[in-house]
């Protein structure tokens, strides 16, 4: 089993929602990084503060860390021992980040109130600006770590009924 876990992927691919089930099936404390990074005004904690908050819960023997921020990948899958990369098609990851405006969220400060234009431009640029980015850094440290990229819905559903039930 892991013990060091991180969730990576585009917007509304559904990484707070694998890392809820992830925290739910195994018990392992879970970080939002968005929680981390922003505060409920909508302005951001320094770098320095988050490079230090994300070396405290790295130092920790258990964990699951939700979020991308590429800036701190390498940090990140230094110390994990497993890779969950959520890597939905485009038009879903949209859908979903549209579908959640409006509606709590336990991973962000914030109750999002529209569908930012620039955010969804985030979405649908993710695929050439930032996967190239993530799967090179994840062929730079696969050596000895779980990896694991779903391409659909199905198959995170099928991954959960295979490895907890």
């Amino acid at each position: 089993m892991f013990h060091k876990v991180i969730v990576i992927g585009c917007p509304g691919a559904g990484k707070s929602t694998f890392s809820r089930k992830l925290n739910n099936e195994t018990g392992l404390p879970l970080y939002y990084l968005d929680m981390l990074w922003h505060k409920p005004n909508k302005t951001t904690i320094s770098r320095s503060e988050f490079d230090c908050r994300l070396k405290d819960i790295l130092a920790k023997d258990k964990w699951i860390i939700d979020g991308n921020y590429t800036r701190t990948l390498a940090m990140r899958l230094q110390a994990c021992d497993t890779v969950f990369l959520l890597d939905l098609p485009v038009g879903v990851c949209l859908a979903a980040a549209e579908d959640r405006v409006g509606k709590p969220r336990e991973d962000m400060p914030w109750v999002e109130t529209e569908f930012d234009l620039e955010f969804k431009q985030w979405i649908l640029n993710f695929p050439q600006d930032e996967l190239p980015f993530i799967y090179k850094q994840i062929s730079l440290f696969q050596a000895g770590k779980n990896i694991t990229i779903f391409h659909s819905r199905d198959e995170i559903q099928q991954y959960f009924n295979k490895t907890f039930r």
